[in-house]
């Protein structure tokens, strides 16, 4: 952020984030890239898919907490892979366990192995069950607006429409909806899924989401590092053109210089 401008921080169940980019952990090349990728996106907060992530439960194997160590980052634990309420809520509550009490979890529930679209009846299901269980529920969904509303009156702490399919890289495809969910949410919106360039995640921010997800846009560019960075900047840029407010479009051009006072050769 610039010296004359300094933002609010982004909040989610009652933690406070200077950095509105949250970043995944998969599909890497290896912990090393992973760790210098996160680092350069500056985020805090990091998901892991629980049922293919190593965070202790297999001895002897590269651990994923060597990287991102929780005293340094906020630990999103998430049930990608899931297709149930059932496997999600069982895949939360394994997390718990493994991190010693965390409850700050990423609920994501598919309904197919084609699209990655989110099952929004078991959805909900887990949602409620989670909220109820005493987990801080960040939940990935459809870009309807009536789902979402009804997620945040479970009680999800950050509601998370898809821009597009996950890893599709298509950008924001339906950015409509998305300024609905945004109008009228009391809970953080964040874009998951679907970002593929910096533009893209920039182009989220103005709309007036919270924050930004994502995991391969980063992990499957040419360079991950050096779009982690770009990622960062893209969020950063994108919140301050919202707070700023854009100038109105206009049907017709009108000069950056006034005609009245101008001097005449």
């Amino acid at each position: 952020m610039t010296d004359f401008f300094q933002d609010a921080p982004l909040r989610i169940a009652g933690r406070e984030f200077a950095s509105r980019l949250l970043v995944g952990t998969g599909k890497y090349r290896d912990l090393d890239e992973t760790s210098d990728a996160i680092v350069a996106s500056g985020a805090e907060v990091v998901t892991f898919a629980v049922r293919r992530t190593n965070i202790g439960q297999e001895t002897g194997a590269p651990n994923l907490l060597d990287v991102v160590p929780p005293d340094r980052y906020t630990l999103l634990p998430n049930t990608a892979g899931c297709y149930t309420a059932q496997d999600a809520v069982r895949t939360c509550r394994l997390a718990r366990e493994l991190l010693d009490g965390h409850h700050l979890v990423k609920l994501e529930v598919l309904g197919d192995d084609t699209t990655l679209y989110p099952n929004v009846v078991e959805t909900l299901a887990a949602a409620e069950t989670l909220v109820n269980d005493g987990f801080d529920v960040m939940v990935y969904t459809s870009d309807d607006p009536i789902v979402a509303r009804e997620l945040e009156r479970i009680g999800c702490c950050a509601v998370m429409p898809l821009g597009s399919l996950i890893g599709s890289g298509h950008g924001l495809q339906n950015p409509y909806n998305l300024r609905l969910i945004i109008e009228q949410a009391g809970v953080p919106v964040l874009v998951d899924a679907g970002i593929g360039t910096a533009s893209e995640a920039a182009l989220a921010m103005e709309l007036g989401c919270d924050g930004v997800l994502m995991n391969s846009a980063i992990a499957h560019a040419r360079q991950p590092v050096l779009m982690a960075s770009a990622m960062r900047k893209a969020v950063e840029a994108g919140r301050e053109a919202c707070l700023a407010g854009r100038m109105p479009r206009r049907q017709s051009a009108a000069p950056s210089s006034p005609f009245a006072g101008r001097i005449n050769a």
